[in-house]
């Protein structure tokens, strides 16, 4: 039996809510073993109340960092330096960072040379640098996921999205056989190997939803179960 992955879990509790716990581990599940679960942050500051009340029901580590100097975040450098230290001296396969400060997108990109996947949670006030170095980003704010759902479920709107349509082409032609088909599954690992695109950020839960929506591709399956994708404009 293959060995599940080991994921070290560090959050910035002073920018990451704490009700959305349970959806960042029911997500690294999805990967492996949370193995290592710390929680940064002034645990004396009323702000962290809510992050106080699940520690101990998702078996997560404190530590503790005073506010030493107004206008410096401590809480930044502590976590920095523990999850160098875990880069070094423990096996992990996969790191994963719950904030949407961007101080932390040098550690991705190093995390990323070392050859480890990153796995990064956080809301929509994350900065583009910090969401687009993990190798995934998914969004916490459900309020604006749901707002979102309803905005982009219209394929006009998807194709404005020119990023978006740019990286689904892209990964169809870097799979696409002879007659222009790519398998679903080909598309879904070429874009997992090279950006931190989720589907859920955009309101569908499965990829095929998404390319169905946009309007631009077709779709057919093969045994019942293997879907293709190709443009329409390349059909015969």
């Amino acid at each position: 039996m293959k060995d599940k992955e080991k994921i070290a879990l560090f959050i910035d509790a002073d920018n990451a809510p704490a009700k959305k716990i349970d959806v960042v581990l029911s997500e690294l599940a999805k990967f492996g073993v949370v193995n290592i679960r710390k929680a940064y942050g002034n645990w004396k500051s009323a702000n962290l109340k809510g992050w106080e009340e699940v520690l101990h029901e998702f078996a997560i580590q404190p530590i503790q960092q005073f506010d030493l100097t107004k206008g410096k975040n401590a809480t930044d450098i502590a976590l920095v330096i523990d999850a160098m230290d875990v880069l070094y001296t423990k096996n992990v396969d996969t790191i994963c960072l719950v904030s949407s400060d961007c101080d932390f997108t040098p550690l991705v990109t190093r995390a990323l040379a070392d050859g480890k996947f990153v796995i990064g949670f956080g809301e929509r006030k994350a900065p583009p640098a910090f969401v687009n170095s993990c190798s995934r980003f998914l969004y916490l704010d459900a309020e604006v996921e749901q707002e979102e759902e309803v905005k982009l479920l219209n394929g006009d709107d998807l194709k404005r999205e020119t990023k978006l349509i740019n990286l689904l082409r892209q990964a169809i032609e870097a799979v696409e056989e002879e007659d222009g088909w790519a398998q679903l599954g080909g598309i879904g690992s070429h874009i997992s190997n090279h950006a931190s695109f989720d589907q859920r950020n955009y309101g569908f839960k499965k990829l095929s939803d998404l390319l169905m929506a946009i309007d631009l591709f077709e779709m057919k399956k093969t045994n019942g179960t293997a879907y293709w994708v190709r443009e329409k404009n390349k059909s015969c």
